[in-house]
């Protein structure tokens, strides 16, 4: 570990160049800006880490693969990224242009320098070293770049499927999102689903003057909120009959590692502009909830103009996401809120978008140890084991379609402002990420199978 510390600190400059130019490729999924060369840089950064590359058709934004065989006997590892990002947002909420790295103040600003650009290269980094100073890759590495993260990678479940052979695995990481509000070092054992979905409703065809038409005209807008008020109650329960089915209680070990994990909740709150936290009919405590199924409207609007007027709104909308606890299903909560919305407001129309199953590796599965121990090693302090919570990844193709156990290993600062305007990386942590992947790989190849 000395020799791949002193190789990045030698090398932090040259790093942080690569990550800018990666940077200044758009690649928004979303609406397909850059996507094509962001394919190829992809392919080239992969090539560019001692990796056999290869680009991987889905029926939609390619995969971009790399594979290098490490010792005879050595454990196969599946290291995950994706190189789409979000669309920029308001471009005039950003301090400087969401695809020129700008460094401010020890960070990196730039759509994709935290979620996800900047992590993934940091664990391509790792390869690089650890063939460059480290003696050569302590295991077989095959890295999955993902075009199609920010959209729900719709595709992804159903190409690795038919990899699996070539993805013949023992174990999975991925980095991805901030570390752990303590700032201890964290491996996170899975996230929740995901399922995103508007619900419209439609009145008259036009606005209508609300003195001469109320009492008359039905009000799309009451009528979605009466919808919405029966999916959600003021206590924290979910209306929505069966959107739960089979979701698995946590186990001990579980609850264990939550009630392990440092948490301020009222600095946390207080952090947000917050002085409580969510009605929930357990009130379980802030780690827990963060395991638990959600339901959360993302905004309401009616669709008549951005002025106020004393009308009768002829459309509204809601947009809405659930999470998705251990054990549930997209396609079940699906078909819950569609029957709900059916039984109560028969002309309320359900459009479906993005769906992620969840994703849960157990704490005392393969490998845990020996990625904990990697990371503790690299911090120089024990690593905390977070069970599956917060927010989505389409690792549930890795852990249910290919059966491997996951570990993620975020890199990123708290305040990493991914989706949002002035998307940033701390530097540091950059630096510190290559160090802590190759520490993990080392880890594992020392584990054996």
């Amino acid at each position: 570990m000395d020799a791949i510390r002193t190789y990045v600190e030698r090398n932090r400059s040259r790093h942080e160049r690569e990550l800018a130019d990666w940077v200044a490729v758009p690649s928004v999924s979303a609406t397909g800006e850059g996507m094509p060369e962001a394919t190829e840089h992809a392919r080239r950064l992969v090539e560019g880490s001692g990796l056999a590359p290869r680009v991987v058709e889905t029926g939609g934004w390619p995969l971009v693969t790399g594979h290098a065989k490490g010792p005879d006997g050595s454990p196969h590892v599946v290291i995950y990224g994706h190189y789409d990002v979000q669309p920029p947002g308001p471009l005039g909420e950003w301090d400087s242009p969401p695809f020129q790295a700008t460094v401010r103040g020890g960070r990196m600003y730039g759509r994709g320098t935290g979620d996800n650009k900047g992590q993934h290269l940091a664990q391509l980094l790792a390869l690089r070293a650890l063939r460059d100073e480290g003696g050569g890759l302590p295991c077989s590495v095959t890295v999955v770049l993902d075009g199609e993260e920010e959209i729900g990678s719709p595709h992804l479940t159903d190409t690795l499927a038919s990899m699996r052979e070539e993805i013949d695995a023992d174990v999975a990481l991925w980095s991805d999102g901030p570390v752990h509000d303590s700032y201890e070092p964290t491996v996170s054992l899975g996230v929740r689903g995901a399922l995103s979905f508007e619900i419209t409703v439609r009145g008259a065809s036009s606005a209508l003057h609300s003195g001469n038409w109320g009492n008359v005209a039905p009000n799309p807008a009451w009528e979605l909120v009466w919808l919405l008020a029966g999916m959600r109650g003021p206590d924290g329960r979910i209306g929505v009959r069966g959107h739960d089915d089979g979701v698995t209680p946590l186990t001990d070990g579980e609850r264990d590692a939550l009630r392990a994990l440092p948490v301020d909740a009222a600095a946390v709150l207080a952090g947000a502009g917050l002085d409580r936290m969510d009605a929930h009919p357990d009130g379980p405590g802030y780690n827990e909830r963060l395991a638990l199924p959600t339901f959360s409207i993302n905004s309401l609007s009616c669709l008549d103009g951005d002025d106020h007027r004393t009308v009768i709104p002829s459309v509204a909308v809601a947009r809405c996401d659930m999470r998705l606890a251990c054990g549930q299903r997209v396609r079940t909560v699906q078909d819950a809120v569609r029957a709900h919305a059916r039984a109560r407001l028969p002309h309320a129309e359900v459009r479906f978008k993005v769906g992620m199953e969840p994703s849960r590796t157990l704490p005392d599965a393969p490998f845990a140890e020996a990625v904990a121990r990697g990371v503790g090693e690299a911090a120089g302090k024990p690593a905390l084991l977070a069970p599956a919570q917060g927010g989505s990844l389409p690792i549930a193709a890795l852990t249910d379609g290919l059966g491997l156990p996951c570990y993620g290993i975020p890199l990123a600062n708290v305040d990493e402002r991914n989706h949002a305007p002035n998307e940033n990386f701390e530097l540091r942590r950059f630096h510190d990420g290559i160090v802590t992947a190759a520490s993990a790989l080392l880890s594992v190849g020392k584990a054996g199978r």
